[in-house]
């Protein structure tokens, strides 16, 4: 039997999610404020912890706090029909700079092998090399997209390709690690394909701690937080 804590806010789809779970081997235990959250990710007794519904902001703050040694950033995994990737970083205030872009890569990558899926990278910049020169943020965003390519490259063995902006070649091309240039654009990509276009979700896995937790949008359907209550379970078995 597994033990999963799930974060009850607002949105009652979470609920629902929960009711209609017919896994027989998940004990949910319920958790209503941040705090507990927070404690639950930490509790040895529970083994995978989902936000659900609850604010993240104080969750991952908390974390950060605790985990000071640790670098800890967020990717969507989204799967759908012949699509499977993780999507980062997905946090506003994530993948500020190329070492951290780098480190994020890295985790992305090991954790997709865990899967026995093999890595295929796709770095993100703000315009197409063409655009090079057309204003200073879009000249340091390829700089960098380009530099971060080049470091992928020299520090792993992972498939990896600068796809600038064009992300709609990246997905064609079955890319499963697609970073952002930043948590803004990332957390602007999860919410355009996610929660505009009902992309499946499957929430977002957290990387940098030790035990399993899936931070998952407040504004999501019922079948999406299913969807996390299945991977947090899948994780658990891994």
């Amino acid at each position: 039997m597994k033990t999963i804590a799930v974060g009850i806010g607002e949105n009652k789809n979470i609920l629902k999610a929960i009711d209609s779970n017919e896994n027989e081997d998940i004990d949910f235990k319920l958790i209503y404020n941040d705090e507990d959250l927070t404690d639950a990710i930490l509790d040895p007794e529970v083994d995978a912890v989902i936000r659900g519904s609850l604010p993240a902001s104080k969750v991952m703050k908390s974390l950060k706090s605790r985990f000071k040694e640790n670098f800890i950033f967020r990717a969507t995994y989204i799967i759908d029909t012949d699509k499977e990737f993780l999507l980062t970083p997905v946090g506003i205030d994530e993948g500020d700079s190329i070492e951290n872009k780098l480190k994020i890569a890295m985790e992305c990558g090991k954790f997709l092998r865990k899967q026995k899926i093999e890595p295929k990278i796709a770095v993100l910049a703000d315009g197409r090399k063409g655009d090079y020169g057309r204003s200073s943020r879009i000249s340091n965003s390829i700089d960098e997209s380009e530099k971060l390519t080049e470091l992928i490259k020299k520090n792993t063995d992972f498939n990896v390709e600068n796809y600038y902006i064009l992300i709609e070649r990246a997905l064609k091309d079955n890319c499963n690690v697609i970073i952002a240039p930043d948590g803004i654009f990332g957390n602007v990509l999860f919410r355009s394909l996610v929660l505009i276009n009902s992309w499946p979700s499957y929430g977002a896995v957290t990387f940098g701690l030790s035990d399993i937790y899936i931070d998952t949008s407040r504004d999501q359907s019922e079948e999406g937080y299913g969807r996390s209550i299945e991977l947090a379970y899948r994780l658990t078995k891994v």
